[in-house]
């Protein structure tokens, strides 16, 4: 599902002036801490248009008569693998290693520093990046400069297993984290100026789980920003038991050492389960039509079609060049406003199909879909704000209908 159109231009708000040190504020196990990142210059203000999924093609607007649908059946073919594909959770596999700790230190870290650190009991692999602090605005973006074929396994699953991150980075654009996008007002595809630096574009968000770290570049890009060589350290190992002390005391005297990712949270009770709208289906076909009865009236085929177009059923769940996610491709903040737990395990997750072809349905339902005619047209127009593409779904989702007529 595709976002409306952003705002024309949006600006970085003011967090940091001038080339003073970066506060980062970690909560970990009650305590605060301060890294410092190695800076850059300030940077000019930046802006320009966000992304959309879809732009429309027809130049109608939105309060224009419906178009008529094309003859296109035809030419489209249901999934017929639909009734035993089995619904998947994820993408294909990445062995991933999170870091557990992220040190900071104020000069390249040596080789034999590493080692030793990789010595430490508890500890099973360590890795060093690249990083430093530029400017927008003065507000100041906290950055690590990694090669993206190594560093794709310290990442989370669900941002290794997507390809659209690493070729953001190889394409010399910034991959922002999703919180740093949310607190600092950026816009997906925007480009925003660097003072005496390039003009970069903001092409994909990932939940990183670095706290502090507000996105990712190359390293290519970061040697051209002035970034510091080799000064982020990253840990893996046996969670809550790798000493920051020590490794703190191997950098020496400046680093400084944060606990990140899961080792930085909190535990927490596990959700209640809720209700489910729909369970765990063991096929698609059963999981579409389990979730159109969340929309009187609205036909699963509809569902099934939007599915097909959208990930060919989970098998591509982005993220999109505009960041829409899953199987259903919702944007982030249309899952917030939409996203149900569909299966009952406490969580909507947008990238389980049990959550979130249940909550297109909703979204879908919203906007009049269990009404039929004109009134389903227009909700898939507000699902992808283009007609041809309304003309493909229904086409199909008539396809579907004749394929698996009982």
């Amino acid at each position: 599902m595709r976002s409306p159109t952003h705002t024309a231009s949006t600006r970085l708000r003011p967090i940091v002036t001038g080339l003073a040190a970066v506060i980062l504020s970690v909560i970990a196990a009650g305590a605060a801490f301060l890294v410092t990142w190695p800076e850059n210059g300030a940077l000019a203000a930046g802006g320009g248009r966000a992304e959309t999924g879809r732009t429309r093609t027809d130049g109608a607007r939105a309060d224009d008569p419906l178009p008529a649908a094309r003859a296109t059946a035809g030419s489209l073919v249901p999934d017929r693998t639909l009734p035993s594909s089995a619904p998947v959770v994820g993408g294909p596999g990445v062995q991933v290693t999170p870091p557990h700790l992220l040190a900071i230190s104020p000069k390249r870290v040596p080789q034999r520093t590493l080692l030793k650190i990789a010595k430490l009991p508890h500890v099973q692999k360590v890795a060093v990046a690249d990083g430093g602090a530029v400017h927008v605005s003065g507000t100041a973006l906290r950055l690590l400069a990694v090669d993206p074929a190594t560093f794709r396994s310290w990442t989370p699953k669900n941002v290794a297993d997507h390809p659209e991150v690493w070729s953001a980075l190889a394409r010399g654009e910034i991959v922002a984290d999703a919180a740093a996008i949310k607190r600092l007002g950026m816009v997906l595809g925007a480009e925003y100026q660097i003072d005496r630096g390039p003009r970069l574009r903001v092409a994909a968000s990932a939940s990183l789980g670095l706290t502090g770290v507000d996105g990712l570049v190359s390293r290519d890009l970061g040697q051209r920003l002035g970034f510091p060589g080799g000064v982020v350290v990253l840990v893996h190992g046996d969670p809550g038991k790798v000493s920051e002390t020590a490794v703190a005391r191997l950098l020496g005297k400046g680093a400084q050492v944060v606990r990140v990712g899961q080792a930085a949270v909190r535990p927490r009770a596990t959700a209640t389960p809720g209700q489910a709208l729909v369970g765990r289906p063991t096929s698609y076909l059963d999981l579409y039509q389990r979730a159109a009865t969340v929309c009187p009236g609205l036909s699963w085929t509809v569902l099934a079609a939007i599915g097909q177009v959208e990930s060919s059923h989970g098998r591509n769940n982005g993220p999109s060049s505009a960041g829409a996610l899953g199987p259903m491709q919702f944007m982030p903040a249309t899952w917030k406003a939409y996203g149900v737990d569909g299966d009952g395990d406490g969580e909507a997750d947008i990238w389980s199909p049990y959550d979130a072809v249940p909550s297109a349905a909703k979204y879908l339902c919203a906007n009049g879909a269990g009404a039929g005619g004109d009134k389903l047209r227009k909700s898939v127009w507000f699902y992808n704000h283009s007609w041809d593409y309304v003309n493909k779904v229904l086409s199909l989702a008539d396809a579907y209908a004749r394929a698996y007529a009982s």
